[in-house]
C-alpha cells in the first residue's frame, strides 16, 4: 500500500471540480464542489448523531437507500440547516446536477456546510452548475477540496494504491473540518472515492466500523456538527473480483480505508480552529476496547489539558483528572503517563502518582507541533488513539464573530 497523488480523482473513472458560484460573498473563496463517477457506484455514508440535522443529510440518506450513487455535490458558506425550505433546496440541488449530467437525481449525494439557520438561495447554485460541470477534470481534487472549506486553513486530501486479486486498486478522499468537531458520528464532511468492486452492504459495514477508531476519535472543541457526513462511492472499475464476503479482499480494502481515514483524522485535528499543535492520546493496557476509547477521548476533550499543551505545561494532573471523570472502569493506581514528541519523551506519572522529571526537558518536548500523550492503564491488552489539538486564544477569536 502506498500514497499517491490525485485525491478523489486518483481512482479510475472519477473527475472533480470546484467553483465560486456566489453562496459566499468572498469571490476569492470556492463555494461549490462536484465529484462524478463515470458509472453508478456502490455507496455508503455515516452521519451526525446530532438531533438537529442539515437538510442535505436527510435527502442523501433517502437517496442512498438503494446503496448506489454517482455524484457528490456540496456547497460551502451555508449549512442549509434549520431552514423551512431546506429539504426543497437540497432536492433541487440533486435535480439540477442530475439534469446537467443526464443521470438519476436519486444517485446524488448532496452536502452543505457553513452557517446554520441562514436562508439559502438556489439561484447561485443553479447558475453555477453549468460551469461546475464544464470544469470537471481528472486533476480536480484539490479545487473540489477548496470548494468545501469553511474555516479550514489547509486543503485535506489523500489517495492510496493497493492490490486486490492482482488488480491495482485505488482509494482517495477530500475532507473539510476545523471546528464544531466532536466524537459521535464521523466528522465534518469527508467524501471518499474508490475503484474497488464491492457490495454496497459490505461497503457500509467497512465504513461504519472504521469510523469508530478514526473520525469518532477526533475532538477539536466538544461541539458535534449538524451536517457531519462521511460518504463513499466505489465504482468497481478496478475489475477485482466483486467483494461479497468478508474475505482477504475485504480485509485489504478495510486496511486501506483505515489508513486513509486515520490520515484525514490527523489532518482535521491538526487544523482545528486556532490550533498550533496536533495532540494524540494513545491509550494501551486497557481491559476492553471501549475503555481504551473512552479514556483516550476524555483526555483529548479536556479543555484544561488542551490549554496546558498550548502553554507547553507538563501538567499531567489534568490528564489523570480527565481519566478519572471519563466514566471508564479504570484502576487509577495503575496508570502511567508520558509525553512524547520529535524532541523526545518523558515519563511524568507512574502508578497514578507523580515522578521526578525535568521541567525543562518536558517543556522542550511540548513545544513541538505534534505531541503524543501516552497513557498505560496496565489492566489488559486493548488500545485506542484519539486525535485533537490545543486550545488557543485564536479559537475564541474565530468563533466570537463567525456568523457576522
Amino acid at each position: 500500500m502506498k500514497k499517491i497523488e490525485g485525491g478523489v480523482c486518483a481512482p479510475q473513472g472519477f473527475k472533480a471540480s470546484g467553483i465560486h458560484c456566489g453562496v459566499r460573498p468572498n469571490k476569492t473563496k470556492k463555494d461549490l464542489a462536484l465529484i462524478v463517477s463515470a458509472v453508478p457506484a456502490s455507496a455508503a455514508a455515516v452521519y451526525t448523531t446530532n438531533l438537529v440535522k442539515g437538510a442535505p443529510l436527510i435527502v442523501t440518506k433517502e437517496n442512498l437507500k438503494d446503496g448506489k450513487a454517482q455524484v457528490v455535490i456540496c456547497n460551502s458558506g451555508n449549512a442549509n440547516t434549520c431552514n423551512a425550505n431546506g429539504i426543497e433546496i437540497a432536492e433541487q440541488m440533486c435535480e439540477l446536477i442530475a439534469n446537467e449530467l443526464n443521470i438519476n437525481k436519486r444517485d446524488v449525494i448532496v452536502g452543505s456546510t457553513g452557517v446554520i439557520g441562514q436562508p439559502l438561495s438556489i439561484d447561485p447554485i443553479k447558475n453555477g452548475i453549468p460551469e461546475l460541470v464544464a470544469n470537471l477534470s481528472d486533476n480536480g481534487s484539490q479545487i473540489a477540496a477548496a470548494g468545501i472549506m469553511t474555516t479550514d486553513t489547509k486543503l485535506k486530501e489523500i489517495a492510496l494504491e493497493f492490490e486486490i486479486d492482482g488488480e491495482t486498486c485505488r482509494i482517495g478522499a477530500i475532507a473539510k473540518g476545523s471546528g464544531m468537531i466532536h466524537p459521535n458520528m464521523a466528522t465534518m464532511l469527508v467524501f471518499i472515492t474508490s475503484d474497488v468492486n464491492i457490495d454496497s452492504a459490505l461497503l457500509q459495514k467497512a465504513l461504519s466500523n472504521v469510523v469508530k477508531d478514526t473520525f469518532n476519535m477526533i475532538s477539536v472543541d466538544g461541539d458535534t456538527s449538524t451536517n457531519d457526513t462521511v460518504a463513499i462511492m466505489a465504482n468497481g472499475l478496478a475489475n477485482n473480483k466483486k467483494i461479497v464476503t468478508e474475505n482477504e479482499g475485504y480485509n485489504t480494502f478495510v486496511q486501506a480505508l483505515y489508513t486513509l481515514m486515520t490520515d484525514l483524522s490527523r489532518k482535521i485535528a491538526k487544523d482545528g480552529e486556532g490550533a498550533t499543535k496536533l495532540l494524540e492520546c494513545k491509550v494501551d493496557g486497557a481491559e476492553t476496547k471501549d475503555i481504551a476509547r473512552t479514556v483516550a477521548k476524555s483526555v483529548i476533550c479536556s479543555s484544561l489539558t488542551k490549554a496546558a499543551m498550548f502553554g507547553a505545561d507538563a501538567n499531567w494532573g489534568r490528564v489523570l483528572c480527565a481519566i478519572g471523570y471519563s466514566g471508564a472502569n479504570v484502576d487509577v493506581t495503575k496508570v502511567d503517563v508520558s509525553f512524547k514528541s520529535a524532541a523526545g519523551s518523558i515519563e511524568v506519572c507512574k502508578n497514578g502518582a507523580g515522578v521526578d522529571f525535568s521541567e525543562e526537558k518536558a517543556k522542550e518536548i511540548l513545544l513541538e507541533d505534534e505531541i503524543e500523550i501516552l497513557v498505560s492503564l496496565n489492566s489488559g491488552n486493548e488500545s485506542a488513539t484519539a486525535y485533537g489539538c490545543d486550545l488557543t486564544y485564536d479559537y475564541v477569536k474565530i468563533n466570537g464573530d463567525y456568523r457576522t
